[in-house]
């Protein structure tokens, strides 16, 4: 087992004590991605950030993104917003009609969108209203509340320490950091020693997150920091696969293999199954669904002529024949021992992938 034993309890059930996490992730983490983390060793799952305001007044588009299986759960909800009531009220509409095991308040998105409203990461300029919105969205809700969270707005005002306790002094049950600030975006490097230093100042569980691109990451991470959990966001990109393999290092287990080509490819074409089952457009959810399968063939050889045979499908059915296409190529590539950058790669007919 892992030397970094949690010390505080969640306030809600966890299928294990340290909690592998899947990020909300705008465009990502929908429904039919969150089960099929579920199954490969997600603990606990989060929808995509949520407007309030498109909440409050029902929009179509954003209610949609609220509906869950229950096998996904514990799940949170996460809301965003700079305005109080209008965040309490989502929080209440929310827990009425969905009833998710816990609602979580964006204080991290650094998108320009976002933050021109105060939304996001925008909060962080003003704590106090940071700690009015949570203040009112516990008060609106049975359910717990918890945050995520940067560093800070910018270098000046980076101070993860106070920011987490004035968030905790505000009501949030579990507090996650991502250890950049808004001004970082997603450059330079989270720093760990941040998250460290906030799991020792809180007397709630804390999350780290930020920089886990493979399951030898997030141990790192465990051990560096001795997080309650660990929330993977990017890292779970084409491998869902990383929370099984995360949790057995963990554990002190050996870690299962990577899945091999034709693994993989069975992966994504369940999750392509799911996504059809979920969405009612078929022709827009498999345009949109481009960008995972683009994930998914990441790293393979030729895999740029692949990729942009995917990216141009509009039918589910195509995925599969590019896929069995392909997989001719890879057999023979693998039999004749290639390496990718062989100069005679191109002979074995993958450009027809």
């Amino acid at each position: 087992m892992s030397n970094s034993l949690p010390r505080k309890t969640f306030p809600f059930q966890t299928p294990n004590p340290v909690p592998l996490y899947l990020a909300p992730m705008a465009g990502v983490s929908e429904s039919p991605f969150r089960r099929l983390c579920h199954d490969h060793g997600a603990d606990v799952v989060v929808t995509e950030f949520l407007s309030a305001e498109g909440i409050r007044r029902e929009n179509e588009a954003t209610v949609s993104k609220l509906r869950f299986s229950p096998g996904e759960r514990p799940i949170g909800v996460q809301i965003f917003g700079a305005e109080p009531a209008a965040m309490a009220e989502a929080a209440a509409m929310v827990t009425e009609l969905f009833m998710p095991d816990f609602v979580d308040i964006n204080f991290g998105c650094p998108v320009k969108k976002v933050v021109r409203r105060n939304g996001g990461s925008g909060c962080l300029r003003d704590l106090d209203l940071v700690q009015e919105i949570i203040r009112a969205v516990v008060k609106a809700t049975h359910v717990p509340v918890t945050v995520k969270t940067r560093s800070g707005w910018n270098e000046e005002m980076r101070d993860p320490v106070g920011i987490a306790l004035r968030m905790q002094d505000a009501g949030a049950k579990v507090f996650t950091l991502h250890a950049r600030t808004r001004t970082q975006m997603y450059t330079g490097k989270a720093n760990w020693d941040e998250i460290a230093r906030v799991v020792e100042a809180l007397d709630i569980p804390v999350l780290g997150n930020g920089d886990i691109k493979t399951p030898e990451d997030a141990k790192r991470m465990l051990d560096h920091t001795k997080a309650d959990g660990i929330m993977i966001g990017r890292g779970s990109y084409g491998q869902p696969w990383i929370f099984r393999q995360t949790r057995a290092l963990i554990n002190g287990e050996e870690m299962p293999a990577t899945p091999g080509v034709h693994e993989r490819f069975a992966i994504a074409l369940e999750h392509a199954g799911l996504v059809q089952a979920y969405e009612a457009d078929p022709i827009g959810a498999a345009i949109e669904f481009r960008k995972h399968l683009g994930w998914y063939v990441k790293g393979l050889p030729n895999s740029a002529d692949l990729r942009a045979k995917l990216h141009q499908v509009r039918d589910f059915a195509e995925v599969q024949t590019i896929f069995e296409t392909y997989l001719r190529f890879y057999d023979d590539y693998v039999a004749r021992g290639l390496k990718a950058d062989d100069p005679d790669v191109s002979d074995l007919g993958c450009e027809a992938a």
